[in-house]
């Protein structure tokens, strides 16, 4: 969302515009721009469950963390309330997301994949799915997998952490590295410190949190 931290997924074109006038009611009239997901998110049917269950959660599930970087890669130009409509499809289409079977898939896949209405057909964000399932699936050898290989660069700035991203992976810029990375705990910036999930991620400690209670 906004390439500002640690106040990050405020409000922008990540979100239906429906949600819009809610929000600025829920703000009290403060600048939209400035508010933050916790803002508007608890209740929604679409948001809610994200920003209560994950946004923000440690995570080391390999298909989990492919997944999440797949969904904001795929959000590039589009709102996030899009992806969110559209994630069973996504997971139905790259077979529950699922590194070795998206890694073999061929030209016929990719052709699937573009005729999918269920999820976004833009060729270059098919080809960047296939290509990052690869890189994931050679992380094994190279560092245990994904998450070993996230905890071995772990800690560094989000301006570092965006050209690794950039030299290890396809489509991934400024904000899809940012948004993922806080998304998964290891940049802060989820929630703001008086939302009930804030607590909850607190108990489970992430990255981003281990490293401010070792200074």
């Amino acid at each position: 969302m906004s390439k500002s931290n640690p106040q990050s997924r405020r409000v922008d074109n990540r979100f239906l515009p429906a949600t819009l006038a809610a929000l600025v009611a829920a703000t009290k009239g403060r600048n939209v721009s400035m508010a933050w997901y916790c803002d508007f998110a608890p209740g929604d049917p679409l948001h809610g469950p994200y920003h209560d269950r994950e946004y923000g959660f440690p995570e080391q599930d390999e298909s989990r963390l492919f997944e999440r970087l797949m969904l904001e890669i795929n959000q590039a130009g589009l709102n996030w309330g899009l992806i969110l409509k559209k994630r069973d499809g996504f997971k139905a289409a790259y077979d529950e997301f699922d590194i070795d079977k998206v890694a073999a898939y061929v030209a016929k896949d990719r052709s699937r994949l573009l005729g999918d209405a269920g999820i976004i057909r833009n060729k270059l964000k098919v080809n960047a799915a296939i290509e990052n399932a690869k890189t994931i699936k050679a992380m094994r050898d190279s560092h245990g997998g994904f998450a070993k290989w996230l905890e071995k660069h772990h800690p560094r700035t989000k301006e570092e952490w965006v050209k690794l991203f950039k030299k290890t992976f396809r489509f991934t810029g400024g904000e899809i590295t940012g948004e993922f990375l806080m998304s998964i705990g290891y940049l802060p910036g989820t929630h703001r410190k008086d939302c009930p999930v804030y607590k909850r991620i607190e108990k489970k400690n992430p990255p981003w949190m281990k490293r401010r209670k070792q200074r």
